[in-house]
């Protein structure tokens, strides 16, 4: 028998997906929140898909402020984009 996927909601476009298709960002004990692409790092963890539309959705409606309750710094926006565009590279 296949083992299960675990499977969580993209907080860009609202789909459930395979969680080792979705981008990590955690809000971290300290209240701290990081980009976290081992998806190891404890702490509350928000999924959004590496599509630049759902990157757009999830910073332009407060979605992972409503999440994590914590604003997220400034940078984090930035820091996403890039890793979207490398995976888009290849």
């Amino acid at each position: 028998m296949a083992k299960r996927q675990p499977q969580r909601t993209c907080l860009g476009c609202r789909e459930v997906k395979p969680k080792r298709e979705l981008l990590r960002i955690v809000r971290t004990p300290q209240g701290e929140i990081e980009f976290d692409p081992t998806g190891k790092k404890s702490g509350r963890g928000a999924y959004v898909c590496p599509n630049p539309e759902c990157l757009k959705q999830l910073f332009k409606k407060n979605r992972l402020e409503k999440s994590l309750g914590v604003e997220p710094p400034p940078d984090l926006f930035s820091e996403l984009e890039r890793f979207v565009e490398e995976i888009e590279r290849g």
